[in-house]
């Protein structure tokens, strides 16, 4: 088999590879329609078959390898924006002449970036909402426990 009857082949596993699973039936039509150069050069192949098992052995590594690494990289992100969050929400309360108890200060603070990001930046809701909570329960939970429980506080 000569190295460009390779590359087609290998041409036709990937983008069986990338078609959607439900779908392998157009691509193998489409393969089976084409001639042969010579008896046995594309005996048994099957671009479909192949992109499968292929996409078990990928599929098998993701579970195994990457998944654990992108757990990893996510809580690596999410730390990252809570610091940043944090950071933010100390530098509004810092520009700011405090009327208030520096607690109940950060708390608005907090919960006015809060809505502003949910209200301007809809995809990032999730993400802030982590951010919030992780901020509130490291920085004001024994405040608010003080206070009495959220009830108190909400009346302050």
């Amino acid at each position: 088999m000569s190295p460009r009857d390779i590359e087609q082949q290998t041409f036709d596993i990937i983008s069986c590879f990338f078609e959607e699973e439900q779908n392998p039936v157009c691509f193998r039509k489409v393969y089976r329609d084409i001639e042969s150069d010579g008896p046995g050069d594309d005996d048994g192949f099957d671009p479909v078959v192949i992109a499968d098992k292929l996409r078990e052995l990928g599929d098998d590594f993701d579970v195994k390898f990457i998944q654990p690494h992108i757990r990893k990289l996510q809580q690596a992100v999410a730390d990252k924006a809570v610091e940043e969050f944090a950071r933010t929400v100390d530098s509004l309360c810092a520009a700011q002449r405090a009327e208030v108890a520096p607690e109940m200060q950060l708390l608005k603070a907090s919960m006015a970036l809060g809505l502003y990001v949910k209200k301007t930046c809809p995809d990032l809701r999730a993400t802030i909402q982590s951010c919030m909570t992780a901020f509130i329960n490291t920085r004001l939970a024994g405040w608010i426990t003080q206070q009495g429980g959220w009830d108190q506080v909400t009346m302050v």
